[in-house]
């Protein structure tokens, strides 16, 4: 199975400007702790914020939410796999490097923006026991 074939497609983009308070509400609204940074008529990822890197980096900090770019926050070294790689590639990756999600690009060439794969992307297609495996890789690397 390919990382295409599991993988959440419904990926958004938002402008680097766009206030932590703004980028906040759209996760709420799209259901998603992940948000691309960039623009969609490019297709070219900038950067990424989650929910954690929202919390964690902004309002831990005490930044004002409504004034404060989201790129500020952003994690800009971003992890990802390519939407032809195998889903075990994929699980092996997130593993390595200790993450419950990657970002999915077309190819190596372009590296567009294709969406996004996390551990419950994997369990919804019944891959139980590769997403149990990684999930219990990563948990005991981080005990």
């Amino acid at each position: 199975m390919q990382v295409r074939d599991v993988m959440t497609q419904s990926c958004e983009f938002i402008a680097p400007n766009t206030s932590i308070s703004d980028a906040a509400r759209r996760m709420r609204d799209l259901d998603s702790g992940f948000l691309a940074i960039g623009t969609e008529a490019k297709g070219r990822l900038e950067g990424v914020v989650t929910d954690r890197d929202l919390v964690i980096r902004a309002l831990a900090e005490g930044w004002n939410p409504d004034e404060t770019p989201v790129e500020r926050a952003e994690t800009h070294q971003v992890l990802y796999c390519f939407e032809n790689d195998s889903l075990e590639a994929a699980t092996k990756r997130m593993r390595e490097q200790q993450i419950y999600r990657l970002v999915v690009l077309n190819n190596q060439d372009e590296k567009q923006l294709r969406g996004v794969i996390s551990l419950g992307d994997i369990l919804r297609r019944r891959e139980t026991d590769l997403a149990e495996q990684t999930a219990e890789a990563i948990a005991s690397k981080a005990a």
